[in-house]
């Protein structure tokens, strides 16, 4: 048995430190190759940037522009892997924020709050339009986990109806971006039309309080902002393990080789359907946290030009990006607010100036920025490319 030599074992012990180096190398190249990098620097921006660095009327406005991020990455699985492009998101996004809305109208209405209407009990647009009792779809709302319920499966099965419909048809492409076009405007002129039971132009008006809780104080709004962050993460994290699985596979194939992906035995167009159903999901999720963070719900987020503008808030960020999507609604909503609280007389020509200049400079929006030019680098960094050892 040699005897121990301390200053072999003391000249040798640094050797050990490359080991953790290596691996914590390793372990950033998957996290960058694996995409939940993005995710979580996105999490740390928006739990503890934002709530550190926003007053609370700033961080509310963010919180709103979160509800759209909904939207946008449920257009990446829809129309950036599945190839469906839909420009009646709105459609969604209303009936989850008007699902919501009538739970929180109803709770405000009740007989003594609207004890000096000619029929207590009612929401006050009914009494204006002389509706004497609360229609029997309504009484269901009563209950905020029904409301919750029909907030999530009324727009899903309407969008498993409208795509079922139409992809066993095999109508897609920009047949199918009008038909949504045409749903989203036959949706907001019957919320107009109907203006004893919906609000009709003003929609639902004046919701304060969520379970006698005060939604309009700053704590709740705080409080909503972190509830629908976390919800925001959660829908990332769902829809990256689609992209990541067999069926993101399958859905950028039936994308780009729809007939070869057909004769293969898969039935393309009930993949057409999951994709449009989950865009919908995430839409009808965002609507009901809007109305939440507000306290409002009207026809204006139903139509054709938000429909319009939620494609818009994908294509900025990058079609192909689910954090690219976040990015791009809050970017435009930031543009939107700054430029009309700046130039309230040039603020749509502005925002028409941006959105060409980012689609011309950047054709694969600020997802294809960052591909091209700072994750380059980080690889080098790294000492190799993440992507070549850990793509599926």
């Amino acid at each position: 048995m040699e005897p121990m030599n301390p200053l072999a074992d003391r000249a040798s012990a640094p050797a050990a430190s490359p080991a953790p180096a290596k691996g914590w190398r390793v372990l950033a190249r998957w996290v960058d190759a694996s995409g939940y990098g993005g995710i979580a620097i996105l999490a740390v921006v928006i739990l503890v940037i934002f709530p550190l660095a926003l007053d609370a009327f700033r961080l509310n406005m963010m919180g709103k522009y979160l509800t759209y991020a909904f939207v946008a990455v449920g257009l990446v699985i829809a129309w950036g892997y599945g190839g469906v492009l839909s420009l009646g998101q709105g459609v969604f996004f209303g009936l989850g924020g008007y699902a919501m809305a009538m739970f929180l109208k109803l709770e405000a209405s009740d007989p003594i709050s609207t004890k000096t209407q000619t029929t207590p009990g009612i929401p006050d647009f009914m009494d204006w339009n002389q509706v004497t009792a609360l229609p029997f779809w309504w009484k269901p709302f009563h209950s905020l986990p029904f409301a919750i319920l029909a907030a999530l499966v009324v727009p899903t099965a309407l969008a498993f109806v409208i795509s079922y419909a139409m992809f066993k048809r095999r109508v897609g492409g920009v047949y199918f971006a009008i038909i949504t076009q045409a749903v989203a405007l036959i949706l907001s002129v019957l919320i107009i039309g109907q203006q004893g039971y919906t609000g009709g132009v003003n929609g639902i008006t004046d919701l304060r309080t969520l379970l006698g809780f005060d939604i309009q104080s700053n704590e709740a709004k705080l409080i909503l902002y972190f509830v629908n962050a976390v919800l925001l993460l959660a829908a990332l994290l769902g829809c990256r393990w689609i992209q990541r699985s067999k069926l993101g596979t399958l859905l950028l194939a039936m994308r780009d080789k729809e007939d070869r992906v057909r004769f293969s035995g898969y039935d393309v167009s009930m993949f057409k359907v999951f994709a449009f159903c989950v865009a919908a999901l995430l839409a009808a999720i965002g609507g009901a946290m809007f109305t939440l963070q507000v306290g409002f719900m009207s026809p204006s987020f139903v139509g054709i030009v938000p429909s319009i503008e939620m494609v818009i808030y994908a294509a900025i960020g990058g079609r192909m990006s689910l954090v690219g999507a976040v990015y791009g609604a809050v970017l435009v909503n930031l543009g939107k607010s700054w430029f009309s609280e700046s130039f309230p007389n040039l603020w749509l020509y502005l925002m028409a100036a941006m959105f060409i200049g980012v689609v011309m400079a950047f054709p694969n929006g600020l997802a294809g920025l960052y591909e091209q030019h700072v994750r380059p680098r980080f690889q080098r960094l790294l000492g190799g490319s993440g992507k070549k050892e850990y793509e599926r």
